[in-house]
């Protein structure tokens, strides 16, 4: 096709320019035009014999889709010009979400009184929020409009939780190499704090954040501190997922559940 226009254009019907008067430039723009046209086409050629090379496993993971998402692939036909029949498997992936995955974060979910339920029920929980965060704090909000109050403490640092919070434990300040090394006792956390609360309280919430440094030792403690201080309820986040959930402490930890009927 490039020849034949080639062969029909005049080059005396197109006006002259300085350009294409100068010696150093003797292309012609038809000429351009084709080696253009050309080497477009030899690229898609390229790519589309580059895109076969790739194994899907590359082309598209499941790593980054929710748990509730299937994906499969359907072959569909195609019938192409010379009656050549190529077979294509695309992949479709399919969600099976409700209502409340379509709530933000910033909002209260409907599991808010499971989450109260529960709380009660097992005394200790293990929670594990989305990385981004925001999502913990509509739950705690929702325990401090039941009445309770919170100590927060962070598990790195926290030394061993039985000395810190249920016994008088001491604390050696920074000498930074300049003052005498002191030891410095501390009343018990928990007991202190219990003693603090007021008349209407419904109780204390140890949340620990990070608890996932913990050893499954310092988890049993955690575990078992409501049924040594019936008025204390324990949050530990023991790590992230993808949406808010939580389970019993001592199912993390590894003690037997208790019945329900010996829970008081």
């Amino acid at each position: 096709m490039c020849r034949n226009a080639l062969s029909s254009f005049s080059p005396a019907s197109q006006p002259e320019s300085p350009i294409s008067s100068s010696p150093f430039f003797h292309f012609h723009p038809l000429i351009l035009l084709c080696h253009s046209s050309s080497s477009i086409s030899t690229h898609k050629n390229k790519m589309a014999t580059a895109a076969t090379l790739i194994p899907p496993s590359i082309i598209h993971t499941n790593k980054h889709l929710p748990h509730n998402c299937i994906t499969r692939s359907t072959p569909t036909l195609r019938n192409n010009n010379n009656n050549t029949r190529s077979t294509k498997k695309p992949l479709t992936t399919t969600c099976n979400i409700s209502l409340g995955d379509f709530i933000g974060g910033d909002l209260i979910k409907f599991d808010i009184g499971e989450w109260l339920s529960d709380v009660e029920e097992h005394k200790a929980l293990a929670i594990y929020p989305p990385h981004e965060g925001g999502y913990e704090g509509r739950y705690l909000n929702r325990l401090v409009h039941q009445g309770y109050h919170f100590l927060d403490i962070s598990a790195r640092g926290l030394g061993d939780p039985e000395t810190t919070l249920t016994k008088f434990h001491p604390v050696c300040p920074p000498h930074v190499g300049k003052q005498p090394i002191a030891r410095w006792y501390f009343p018990p956390e928990v007991d202190y704090r219990l003693s603090l609360l007021p008349p209407n309280a419904r109780g204390l919430v140890v949340w620990v954040i990070e608890a996932k440094v913990l050893s499954k030792a310092e988890l049993q403690f955690l575990a078992i501190l409501p049924s040594l201080r019936p008025r204390v309820r324990v949050i530990a986040e023991c790590g992230n997922w993808r949406k808010f959930m939580w389970k019993p402490l001592k199912e993390i930890a590894g003690l037997p559940a208790a019945a329900r009927g010996d829970q008081s």
